[in-house]
């Protein structure tokens, strides 16, 4: 365990979101394992299921630093854009299910609305029915400004996919699907 913590210490810098760092972490870790695991004791079906998360860890960071660095040019970080886009496209939200909407902590919200409301593209707004609630609300500049981004957003990841036939993200979505419900569904 030493050697391989070693090892990722001692590899370059690179600047990570959150998610993105965890992952590549993970990744690094297996693939030292892996890399380092006797081939010849290794079951085929286990080799594959490796490849495939190495294969899908890598597509994501890919994907992800290219969405993010689209993002950063607007001057948003990729918290502060999905929380945007979540009040833009649903409206009104429960500060206390964003986090759970966007998959980030709900102690890291409150500082990204703080962050929004201070550059004045939210909100918040008191429950009259219930005082121990508060929703976002996106504000008029923060409408403005997605209804600019989001377009060139949705471009950028259409670009990015565009490697795929429909046929192929048809297939890849329901293919991801699967492995994400029964992952969930084990951890029941």
């Amino acid at each position: 365990m030493q050697t391989v913590l070693r090892l990722l210490n001692t590899e370059e810098s690179i600047m990570f979101d959150n998610n993105s760092f965890y992952l590549y972490n993970i990744l690094k870790l297996r693939y030292l394992i892996f890399k380092g695991m006797n081939a010849m004791n290794e079951p085929q079906d286990t080799k594959q299921s490796l490849k495939l998360f190495i294969v899908l860890s890598r597509a994501f960071k890919a994907l992800n630093e290219e969405i993010n660095k689209n993002i950063q040019e607007n001057g948003l970080n990729p918290t502060e854009f999905a929380v945007l886009e979540l009040l833009y496209h649903k409206g009104d939200q429960p500060l206390q299910q964003i986090g759970g909407k966007i998959l980030l902590a709900s102690g890291s919200i409150t500082y990204v609305v703080d962050k929004l409301e201070q550059k004045g593209y939210l909100k918040r707004n008191a429950c009259p029915k219930d005082r121990r609630v508060t929703y976002a609300q996106i504000t008029e500049s923060g409408r403005k400004l997605i209804d600019e981004i989001f377009p060139n957003h949705e471009n950028r990841i259409h670009e990015l996919m565009s490697a795929l036939s429909q046929d192929e993200k048809k297939e890849t979505i329901e293919m991801l699907k699967k492995l994400g419900l029964s992952i969930k569904d084990l951890s029941y």
